[in-house]
């Protein structure tokens, strides 16, 4: 079985060979990974170390020492009389996407195609709005908050339909949308507005024949179900022991994939090696025992919550070697 296909099937409850991952070297991945590049016709009005702006028009700023991404501190969109005439990067130009097509067409071990696309309603909002406005918007201005959402949900459209002609296999974003106790917007206020802009994308992105993978942190129990009819396939969720491991199986197992590494806030911190690799195992029995279910991930900077080297390759071995059974037992 292809990675190609491991991934697929495990995503869509057909029955893998085995738990299929994307883990550090030397233990692998079954995962490609591309993305779209800066739009050569752009060209930013401020770029150092300490401060730039994005093709979005907003300003990052960061400390000398500062390990992080930084944070927005000029926020373009904040009066919606500018929205009509806004310079919304393209994401239509084929520029942008022939790295990712000559890194598909060298992909020789027929890994799954993974494609990142700019699609991120709660962080862009606040990129653009900032964060009071992005979060009363929804009270105060909401007609301009939806027409805002479609042009988002434009743009990332047309990145999916450049990767689908590419051989893309899926999509991938990333959109926080909780916090440690709970979702950071009611239910229903994302059933109102953000919920029918991911559905127009997660749509489309399956017309064209690809999967829908999220990342979003925190506390996202109360938002799975909208997410899954909205036509979410794989929710990447990182930490899982604040909302109840046994809870997230019991209630979405079999209905969605979840890929997972170790929590990253618990486990992987505080407990001990034959813990991890314990929590590891249970990953997989909770999540994967539905023909499928479940992709083992790794958290790619461990040195910034202090995940240990023991750790992470004691992970790694349980997806690797657990993982590499589960489906023949």
């Amino acid at each position: 079985m292809t990675s190609r296909e491991r991934v697929r099937r495990a995503v869509l409850f057909q029955g893998p060979d085995r738990i299929p991952y994307r883990l550090p070297e030397p233990y692998g991945s079954d995962i490609l990974g591309v993305g779209a590049s800066d739009d050569p016709n752009w060209q930013p009005s401020i770029k150092t170390e300490i401060e730039w702006e994005d093709e979005f028009g907003c300003i990052w700023t960061r400390l000398s020492d500062d390990k992080t991404m930084g944070r927005v501190t000029s926020h373009p969109l904040t009066d919606y009389a500018l929205l009509d005439d806004f310079p919304f990067p393209d994401y239509n130009n084929p520029a942008r996407y022939e790295a990712a097509r000559q890194a598909i067409a060298e992909n020789d071990d027929e890994k799954f195609v993974l494609a990142s696309v700019p699609l991120s309603f709660s962080h862009r909002l606040e990129y653009l709005r900032g964060h009071d406005a992005a979060w009363t918007d929804p009270y105060e201005h909401p007609a301009e908050l939806r027409r805002l959402l479609s042009r988002l949900a434009d743009i990332a459209i047309d990145a999916i339909d450049h990767f689908a002609e590419i051989g893309a296999d899926g999509i991938m974003s990333y959109d926080d949308w909780g916090l440690q106790d709970r979702c950071m917007v009611r239910p229903d206020i994302f059933a109102e507005f953000f919920k029918p802009a991911f559905h127009r994308v997660y749509h489309h992105s399956h017309e064209r024949g690809l999967l829908n993978f999220l990342h979003s942190c925190g506390h996202v129990t109360d938002l799975l179900d909208h997410f899954i009819e909205a036509e979410l396939d794989v929710i990447e969720v990182q930490q899982q022991q604040n909302m109840g491991l046994e809870t997230l199986a019991e209630r979405f197992g079999g209905r969605i994939c979840f890929w997972c590494p170790v929590d990253i806030q618990n486990t992987m911190v505080r407990g001990s090696v034959e813990e991890v690799r314990a929590y590891a195992r249970k990953l997989i029995d909770s999540f994967g025992c539905f023909n499928g279910g479940f992709i083992a991930h790794w958290y790619s900077d461990p040195g910034a919550i202090d995940h240990t080297q023991e750790k992470i390759d004691a992970m790694s071995q349980e997806f690797v070697e657990y993982g590499g059974a589960f489906y023949s037992r």
